[in-house]
């Protein structure tokens, strides 16, 4: 038997109708990007409650996020994200768009080549990532509340893991209606 200590901060949203609560969950002033997977969300009501919420936040998306979080599509959102001056990030979707969450809010602050947190690995420790929630969409992997994430790069065929104590969302929501 391995002993072993477990903490998750994540905090959980449990329920109908707990997409609405996200406005609360994050700081009124931020810069909110909403980031997803091929647009299902669009066809299941998902986009508008989430939308709903974040009516009085100045609010930015990036979409396409693909199985297998590509190395290469999360750079144009870390594009946008610079651009944007984007302070907070909401994952709405599965694993996959959760782990390229994960992934930007190490890179967003991180100073050097995005690939070296994967490549080397560099663990984020709290108050290195930009804080990010999570709407799920489809329960599979725990990405919800954990703080571990693997990333796909096509060009080198490249697939690597990274996580760190600073990686878990701030919250997740879990509403069995959308899941």
């Amino acid at each position: 038997m391995l002993n072993f200590e477990f903490k998750n901060p994540t905090k959980i949203l449990f329920g109908k109708g707990e997409i609405a609560k996200i406005s609360k969950e994050i700081p009124s002033d931020a810069k909110v990007l909403l980031i997803y997977g091929g647009g299902s969300i669009k066809n299941n009501g998902v986009y508008d409650q989430v939308k709903e919420a974040l009516q009085d936040h100045e609010a930015y998306e990036f979409g396409g996020v693909p199985a297998n979080p590509e190395y290469e599509v999360l750079m144009e959102a870390l594009a946008l994200i610079r651009k944007k001056n984007i302070t907070f990030l909401l994952a709405v979707g599965g694993g996959s768009v959760i782990d390229g969450t994960k992934f930007l809010s190490a890179a967003a602050n991180y100073n050097g080549e995005p690939w070296e947190i994967l490549k080397k690995p560099v663990r984020t420790f709290e108050g290195e990532g930009m804080p990010f929630g999570t709407v799920l969409t489809l329960p599979a992997t725990g990405s919800e509340m954990n703080s571990g994430y693997v990333i796909s790069r096509r060009e080198t065929h490249e697939k690597l893991s990274s996580g760190g104590p600073g990686l878990f969302p701030q919250f997740s929501v879990l509403d069995p209606e959308v899941v």
